[in-house]
């Protein structure tokens, strides 16, 4: 279909282009004209290998190439960007046990979340230490607010969760 657009344009480009040497037209205007043909067809053949390099690389594609994907570079987290996900994460395991207490797999859900964000927060902690003796004083004081931030929603969510709820799981293991 493409080739018969591509042939269309070109064989209505080279009869506009006999009209007018038909018609007497200056020679200067036709033989400026005159590239326009192939360059017609040099930009078809680009637009061409462009869509089906996009449709072979969509062929390609699987679910498992999309799940397997993984970026090449890592990058490291500042302690602000892990302060806000303790914060929203904290925030969202608070929203969900209001929604409904009463459902032990939620129970169970908020508690496995609530263990990765004190992960988090040991995580983040060890960064602040890190990264604080060298630090100017302004971002001294922004890395203790992002930690502060973090301790103040996990403090809050420790004590949306039902007592006995985290230390449950730890005595069945044993």
């Amino acid at each position: 279909m493409f080739r018969w657009y591509v042939g269309m344009v070109v064989v209505a480009e080279i009869a506009v282009l006999l009209l007018f040497l038909l018609l007497a037209v200056p020679d200067y205007l036709v033989l400026v004209l005159a590239p326009v043909v192939p360059v017609t067809v040099i930009l078809a053949l680009i637009v061409r290998s462009r869509r089906d390099a996009l449709a072979r690389a969509a062929w390609r594609l699987s679910p498992e190439r999309i799940t397997g994907y993984r970026t090449r570079v890592k990058l490291k987290d500042s302690p602000e960007d892990i302060s806000r996900s303790i914060v929203e994460r904290t925030a969202e395991i608070r929203r969900s046990l209001e929604e409904e207490p009463d459902s032990e797999v939620r129970l169970e859900m908020c508690a496995l979340g609530y263990r990765a964000c004190v992960n988090d927060m040991i995580t983040l902690t060890n960064l602040v230490n890190e990264l604080t003796p060298n630090a100017p004083f302004v971002r001294r004081i922004t890395l203790r607010r992002a930690r502060k931030r973090a301790i103040e929603a996990l403090s809050a969510t420790r004590q949306a969760l039902p007592p006995g709820l985290l230390r449950a799981e730890h005595q069945e293991r044993q």
